[in-house]
């Protein structure tokens, strides 16, 4: 069987939606299938094509990005269209793409449909997008009630990564839309060793950490305010290492002046596993937006105890076992939860273990892959 994938964003570029394609993949190549791969050359020094495992192919086209974190086509570029056109040489079976609101989405339609291929469309997104800007907020809204829908509607399968995602998707299309978690590469996360410089350098301090693409919907500016606010005695024993890039790194930069708080900005993910190793704590204050974080999910798998909002699929894997959940972005209840956790070491222990193991039993990709090669037979 031979895939062709749509794909926004693929390592080198960082993120949770680039990590789950990429373990996708790779798991599909070990069962037998040859994946192609079409997607921005972001950043530019990624190399033009690659090939790895014998079985994944990777074309990427000129891009850049007109916002930060949305990648669009050089449609002037006539290396992009040579790449496209090329394509359309080949023989594939099925075509996958990535959430609705990116461009590639839209390249796969083009593709799928003149070529009559069975189009599979797996969606990471449980909302509509969130900006900085109210004005760019309302154009992604009306993009997906025009172009997104079009998506969900045209596409012969919509996969949600999430019951959040799979909520948001019924608002476009009444199809069922079927739920297949991702899975986690264990293996890949345990070989990565704890980052023992960075604990020396605050050494007596509780971390806590977060790791997110840095826009609104993120609810970073809760946490920040839920420091700010800590009694001075839970201040003075805490450092907040925030990780990530986005249009809001500048704004909340200076949010975070004169705070036990370090912006780390973009990091490479061997190196933000390593510090979530070391991290006591870790907060994800999402409002609806994504599907369900990756980095949440490895932070739990790296023994963080986690305080969440209900957003972005958490509320679907913790409970009151393996981490505190709250209702909404909240500084006042980051606040208090925090100060929960700091002040009790025996609740961080026991979150933390239950975390690890409720990762590990529920997110193997040899259950998610074999449901999608269910989905591929019945084709």
């Amino acid at each position: 069987m031979k895939i062709l994938v749509f794909s926004p964003y693929y390592p080198p570029h960082i993120g949770g939606l680039e990590s789950h394609a990429d373990e996708f993949n790779k798991h599909l190549a070990q069962n037998g299938t040859d994946v192609v791969v079409f997607t921005p050359r972001l950043p530019e020094n990624a190399p033009e094509s690659e090939t790895y495992q014998g079985r994944i192919k990777i074309l990427r086209f000129p891009a850049f990005e007109i916002i930060p974190n949305y990648p669009v086509p050089k449609f002037w570029s006539l290396k992009f269209w040579k790449l496209f056109i090329t394509l359309f040489r080949s023989d594939f079976d099925i075509v996958i793409s990535r959430t609705r609101f990116f461009l590639s989405s839209l390249l796969a339609l083009t593709y799928a449909k003149p070529k009559r291929i069975y189009w599979i469309h797996i969606e990471h997104g449980s909302d509509f997008v969130k900006l900085s800007s109210p004005l760019k907020s309302t154009v992604a809204k009306i993009y997906d009630h025009t172009f997104g829908k079009i998506i969900f509607r045209f596409s012969d399968i919509n996969i949600s990564i999430s019951r959040a995602v799979q909520n948001f998707v019924a608002r476009f299309d009444k199809r069922l839309s079927p739920i297949i978690y991702r899975g986690i590469d264990f293996e890949n996360i345990d070989i990565i060793s704890a980052d023992n410089m960075v604990r020396q350098k605050y050494p007596g301090k509780i971390i806590i950490s977060t790791a997110a693409r840095l826009y609104k919907w993120k609810g970073i500016e809760f946490s920040i305010e839920a420091i700010r606010n800590l009694p001075e005695a839970i201040q003075s024993k805490i450092i907040f290492l925030i990780i990530g890039d986005g249009e809001d790194f500048s704004r909340l930069k200076k949010l975070s002046q004169d705070l036990p708080i370090e912006m780390l900005g973009n990091l490479p993910r061997e190196k933000v596993i390593a510090i979530l190793k070391i991290s006591d704590i870790y907060i994800h204050s999402s409002l609806p937006g994504g599907g369900l974080s990756t980095s949440l999910l490895e932070a739990m798998y790296c023994k963080c105890a986690v305080i969440t909002t209900q957003n972005e699929g958490a509320n679907e894997i913790i409970d009151n076992n393996n981490g505190i959940l709250i209702g909404e972005a909240s500084e006042t209840l980051i606040r208090e939860s925090t100060v929960i956790l700091v002040e009790d070491a025996e609740k961080r222990s026991l979150y933390s273990d239950n975390a690890k193991k409720d990762i590990s039993k529920k997110f193997l990709w040899e259950k998610s892959i074999g449901r999608y090669l269910e989905i591929f037979k019945n084709i």
